[in-house]
């Protein structure tokens, strides 16, 4: 395999979150909050939308890779989908407390397992890897209501 592949394999699987067999979406998830607080919480707003963007669009070609070089649709050991997810549910959140990332984790993984309406609809929104990150942004983006309710409501 080239190093290219391997490389973008290593990005959408989040180094070896997403290799687990059982939840790799709950540790692709884990992983992205840990990073959370180093990566993306120090950055104003505005560069963490920014940051969202290029990633949603650098993991949508890296799963469209993905897909062909695992030979299947959605693979689950893409991962990148998740970070991209659960970012955007704390992106509105300047200082979220271990508490709030908790709360992101646990209500991203709940819409991102049931797949409520649109987001089972949104995988076919969109072509390849797109298809494949964008479920996971609707996903956020109900996990996101969720909590700024919570967090409008002094529960969080």
């Amino acid at each position: 395999m080239r190093l290219i592949d391997q490389i973008t394999l290593s990005f959408c699987r989040l180094g070896v979150a997403g290799l687990d067999p059982k939840a790799p979406g709950t540790w692709g998830t884990a992983i992205a909050c840990l990073l959370a607080p180093y990566v993306f919480l120090p950055l104003n707003f505005w560069l963490r939308l920014a940051l969202l963007i290029v990633l949603f669009f650098l993991g949508a070609v890296a799963a469209s890779r993905a897909e062909v070089l695992l030979e299947r649709k959605d693979p689950g050991e893409v991962v990148i989908d998740e970070l991209v997810g659960v970012w955007l549910v704390l992106l509105p959140f300047p200082n979220p407390s271990f508490f709030m990332v908790l709360a992101a984790f646990v209500l991203f993984r709940i819409f991102d397992i049931a797949k409520p309406w649109p987001v089972k609809a949104s995988e076919n929104w969109l072509p390849a890897g797109y298809g494949v990150m964008i479920d996971d942004v609707v996903a956020g983006l109900w996990a996101l209501l969720c909590l700024s309710l919570l967090a409008w409501m002094g529960l969080s």
